[in-house]
């Protein structure tokens, strides 16, 4: 169980036994926006075969994740929720908008763990899976708010998006799809379609793409469609944290086994905000999605 909940305490094993490590979580920072997230979301924990635990950083609004610049105020929240995430024991960090890459750097000085602020941490992985003559599809919300990126990413990652291997995709032009932009429920049945178009649409006109890589953190409820319909591999936001994920978890298949504890399969219902102090949600831009804070009695339960 996972989500909003502070219960990654160390794992017990049974009396005379070693203890075992305690399942994996994953912690993603949030920003002060809040929207009905869809399945494969990555604000959804249903996303996710692991724990996940959810930070929101007051004031960190998607235009100041845009412009790769935070306030002092801002920042020191930010600083203090990653380090929240790290005292809560959980194995990686990300964040629920991919513009958060321009906080990698410094997430990273402030805790041990990985940090994989956007699916773009991705990109040197499949840079080197394929040859320098084969294409790589970026799909992101807007491809405009792409470009900025670029040194960023070349810092970041080594790699040059605007490189002729890259193809930058933006999908505001796909019929439903503005409702990211809006801030609405997304109806990914009606999205759906569109997407594959896209899809279609890209790979007919650079017939050498090999993979596919969804940068937009709601990208991800369509990687499945476009996996089916052009037989490519498609990496995403979900993938990305799997892949870390998966660095800390037992094999079962061999080696030594039974040396962490088994996720429960469940994850705790979370409403944005929950965790936040009073004084923090009175820092709040979206104050009005954050729910009333609990009373003690209700604390308790």
């Amino acid at each position: 169980m996972g989500c909003g909940a502070s219960k990654v305490a160390a794992a017990t094993g049974e009396q005379g036994k070693k203890k075992k490590l305690k399942a994996c979580s994953l912690g993603v920072i949030r920003l002060d926006y809040d929207y009905p997230p869809a399945p494969g979301d990555i604000d959804n924990p249903e996303s996710f075969a692991y724990d996940v635990f959810y930070r929101v950083v007051p004031g960190l609004t998607f235009d100041m994740c845009q412009s790769g610049k935070m306030t002092p105020e801002v920042e020191e929240r930010f600083i203090g929720k990653v380090k929240e995430l790290d005292e809560l024991g959980v194995n990686g960090i990300t964040g629920d908008c991919g513009f958060m890459m321009f906080f990698q750097e410094l997430a990273r000085c402030h805790t041990k763990k990985p940090v994989f602020m956007s699916a773009l941490c991705c990109l040197p992985a499949l840079t080197c899976g394929y040859a320098a003559n084969e294409k790589i599809a970026i799909f992101t919300a807007n491809g405009e708010t792409l470009a900025p990126m670029r040194d960023l990413i070349r810092d970041e990652c080594g790699v040059d998006t605007q490189g002729e291997r890259f193809i930058i995709v933006g999908c505001q032009d796909v019929p439903h799809f503005e409702a990211v932009a809006l801030g609405e429920k997304v109806d990914v049945e009606k999205v759906t379609p569109g997407m594959v178009e896209k899809a279609k649409t890209v790979i007919k006109d650079n017939p050498n793409v090999r993979a596919i890589l969804m940068e937009c953190t709601e990208l991800p409820p369509y990687s499945d469609a476009v996996r089916a319909t052009m037989g490519l591999p498609v990496y995403d936001a979900i993938t990305a944290c799997d892949f870390f994920m998966m660095g800390v978890q037992d094999n079962k298949r061999f080696g030594l086994q039974d040396w962490t504890e088994d996720w429960d399969g469940k994850q705790d219902s979370y409403s944005f905000g929950q965790e936040l102090t009073q004084l923090e949600r009175e820092k709040m831009v979206n104050k009005a999605t954050v729910p009333p804070t609990p009373t003690v009695h209700e604390a308790l339960r």
